[in-house]
């Protein structure tokens, strides 16, 4: 999707829409691709997996899907973003050119002025006229004029239709275990039970520590909270992972470790470790990583005892 002025294209973003067998939208805020893998060539095709009755929905009419989507939740928030940050830019550049020019203008005006009178007395200027500095001054006035024309031209900015260039389909683990035989893998340490109660845990502790948390597990942003510092508009990017205490690993996507690394000060990855009793221990791991995972990985394996050492209590 392209965001444009009168002349140029001010910006030029991809934008990603997630579409389900029950017709559901949802916009994506990241690359999704990152956060999977390709088949294996012990796996079925891909025109295997569309033959299946549960790919039945999937039609050329989810691009027109697709662009709806699009064009009601995403385009009217990156065309707002682009105006507002171009907005700010032109007033700014508005006051200097206008307060330049103006200053230059009253210049040449009081400088033709003074020549004029020199000149009526009978002592002309050996280098330069009454009608020279007044030409000059009607100069900087025109040049005026067209800048903040310019300016008013740049001001005027437009969406682009959305093109959807490419898709791709997301094919379930169960769904392949269906179709070779095999058993559904699993990671007991990872259900979504658990990983919904430690985000309740986390979330429980933000509040304590006087900050503003929302859940944005399902926007799949990078990251599973997203909590605000009251009265400084900033925010902190929090990854939740719950682990049962014998647990002596943690699964981290290709995505939530690009996050991390591109908010190395603002990303947080916290650690809830939940004992037999019921009761559970939190530590918060600031930069836990050092480097982008290989490019064709789509997640990466840690020690849980190595992150968790490097660890301190929230905060």
């Amino acid at each position: 999707h392209a965001v444009q002025d009168s002349e140029y294209t001010l910006s030029r973003r991809m934008l990603y829409v997630a579409l389900d067998a029950a017709g559901n939208t949802r916009h994506l805020h990241h690359a999704p691709y990152l956060d999977y893998r390709p088949l294996d060539a012990a796996e079925p095709t891909a025109q295997d997996i569309l033959a299946r009755p549960e790919c039945a929905w999937i039609t050329r009419e989810l691009v027109t899907a697709a662009e709806r989507e699009a064009i009601a939740t995403m385009v009217p928030g990156h065309t707002r973003e682009v105006r507002e940050r171009r907005s700010e830019w032109i007033a700014k550049t508005r006051a200097a050119v206008q307060e330049r020019l103006t200053k230059e203008i009253a210049y040449w005006d009081n400088r033709a002025n003074a020549l004029k009178l020199q000149e009526e007395a009978g002592k002309p200027g050996a280098r330069l006229n009454s009608a020279e500095a007044r030409r000059r001054a009607d100069e900087l006035q025109e040049r005026l004029r067209e800048r903040m024309a310019q300016l008013d031209r740049e001001a005027q900015i437009s969406a682009t239709p959305p093109n959807v260039i490419g898709a791709l389909v997301v094919a379930p683990a169960g769904l392949l275990a269906a179709m070779t035989g095999k058993p559904t893998p699993s990671h007991p340490t990872d259900t979504q039970a658990s990983a919904a109660r430690a985000r309740a845990v986390v979330m429980a502790l933000e509040r304590n520590l006087g900050f503003e948390p929302t859940d944005r597990e399902f926007e799949k942003l990078g990251y599973d909270i997203e909590s605000r510092i009251p009265g400084t508009g900033k925010l902190r990017f929090i990854e939740v992972k719950g682990r049962t205490a014998d647990a002596d690993s943690i699964t981290v996507t290709r995505n939530e470790v690009l996050t991390a690394l591109n908010k190395p000060r603002d990303f947080i990855l916290a650690i809830v470790r939940f004992d037999d009793d019921g009761g559970h221990e939190v530590r918060y791991v600031r930069e836990p990583f050092r480097q982008e995972p290989d490019f064709g990985a789509v997640s990466v394996n840690y020690r849980v005892e190595e992150l968790w050492a490097r660890g301190a209590g929230p905060s």
